[in-house]
């Protein structure tokens, strides 16, 4: 699409969401002079803002409520991440055969061509398009990270100077609807069962990840890890050239296990030990990330550019809430992992745990048992602390496994258990394998009051 065959002029688009993606299509449309309006069904001091900053541009807001009959009449709809598809109106939407947009499918059409790393997966795709920014950056491309990682799209279509590159994570759900995506290069990190809650089974998941190759052609580039055979499986048929990266065995970008280095494209990149981050998966991180920039132009394979990759890797630190390393308090290590979301991400960070380790597992279930940890469990944890609306069933699935502490919803309570089960050359770990929606507003606010009653002990 075209920014001018988005919709007839005399027509109306409708954004559903005012969170930070919403605000930002709207605004976007509404600068390219599209009629515009936007609802949400949350009614709180956030919504209320946008809401005024919106009516100050001219688009008709509605908050607490949404006016199906107006949203019926619509010419687009445009959805942001957050809102699930049952919503009333995407049915709507649906129902009449209106097109529905994610944010990113809007903000494509408004940007300078530029070159787009799109990166997906079930773990470590926000880790991956951080570092891709941050490579790019250390090679002197102009670069910004954007997308599911908490940047709009949109709100870079936004700007007055655009960047040339643009590393972006894309979600399944935002893939869903973003049909035009065509990448110079894609990421695909890895495939395990997630959001169980929102799709009818893990096939739905899956197909919405696989629309990162709708648009392959032979002149594609996609990265993927060797390591994970439902990757392998679904690249298999996708047009254009597959670059692999791998922890376990030799590949395009793999760790060799005898000289502990990093290897790119054939040659030493950099000594495993000089990767200042936490764990084999994120390991598994700057491999793919340094095997999509070195993929996207032959000049990022000059052993200059090379050297510039090495750098950026030496000063990368790890994103709030993945496995950061909030501080070591009478020797105990206190490691935020909030992001850990699902089972899987959550087995990926206690294989990366070196010290004994008291977990903190809980939140809101999302459908998946949590017998799965069972293994990584057994070699690193001695205590599980259960909390949340999650406790009962993580007690049930793992008290055969290893010894479990059901708590409520008092969270400081939680810290208070951890503390005390935790002692010197001891890590506690917070990676709920949950949402956060039964206590937090949001992982974000979650690993903050883990940092926050962590530091009690400095």
């Amino acid at each position: 699409m075209t920014p001018r065959e988005l919709a007839p002029r005399e027509s109306e688009i409708a954004v559903i969401g005012l969170a930070r993606s919403g605000r930002a299509v709207a605004t976007l449309l509404k600068k390219h002079g599209y009629n515009v309006y936007a609802s949400d069904f949350a009614s709180s001091p956030d919504t209320g803002l946008a809401a005024e900053q919106l009516r100050a541009l001219g688009v008709v807001v509605d908050i607490g409520k949404h006016d199906l009959d107006r949203i019926g009449r619509c010419f687009l709809v445009v959805t942001s991440p957050g809102v699930p598809p049952t919503a009333k109106p995407l049915a709507i939407a649906r129902e009449k055969g209106i097109t529905i947009a994610s944010e990113v499918e809007i903000a494509l059409n408004f940007l300078n061509a530029p070159c787009v790393i799109a990166t997906t997966g079930t773990n470590g795709k926000t880790t991956t398009t951080a570092l891709i920014a941050h490579l790019l950056r250390g090679i002197d491309r102009d670069a910004v990270e954007a997308g599911n990682i908490g940047t709009p799209l949109s709100e870079i279509a936004l700007r007055e100077h655009q960047p040339k590159w643009i590393s972006l994570e894309m979600s399944s759900f935002q893939l869903h609807d973003t049909p035009s995506l065509k990448p110079l290069v894609g990421v695909l990190t890895n495939l395990s069962p997630d959001h169980l809650d929102r799709y009818p089974s893990v096939q739905e998941y899956y197909a919405d990840k696989a629309r990162l190759f709708a648009n392959a052609d032979a002149e594609s580039a996609w990265v993927v890890n060797a390591d994970d055979k439902a990757v392998m499986q679904m690249v298999a048929d996708a047009a254009g050239h597959k670059y692999t990266f791998s922890v376990s065995e030799e590949a395009d970008a793999f760790l060799d296990q005898r000289s502990g280095e990093l290897v790119l494209l054939g040659a030493p990149l950099l000594p495993r030990k000089s990767l200042p981050l936490l764990g084999a998966h994120n390991v598994a991180n700057a491999l793919a990330a340094s095997l999509a920039v070195a993929a996207a132009d032959r000049e990022h394979q000059t052993a200059q550019a090379r050297k510039g990759i090495a750098r950026a890797l030496e000063t990368f630190r790890s994103l709030p809430h993945r496995l950061e390393l909030v501080g070591e308090f009478r020797g105990v290590q206190w490691i935020n992992d909030s992001k850990a979301t699902n089972v899987s991400s959550t087995a990926v960070a206690i294989d990366g745990m070196e010290r004994p380790t008291v977990l903190l597992l809980g939140g809101r279930h999302k459908g998946e048992a949590y017998t799965a940890l069972a293994e990584p469990i057994r070699r690193r944890v001695k205590r599980v602390i259960a909390y949340g609306e999650a406790a009962s069933i993580v007690a049930r699935d793992l008290r055969p496994i290893v010894d479990v502490l059901r708590l409520g919803s008092d969270f400081k309570e939680v810290m208070q258990a951890a503390r005390s089960a935790a002692k010197a050359g001891d890590a506690v770990l917070l990676s709920p394998a949950c949402s956060s929606y039964d206590m937090f507003a949001n992982y974000e606010e979650r690993g903050e009051r883990f940092r926050a009653l962590a530091a009690q002990d400095a």
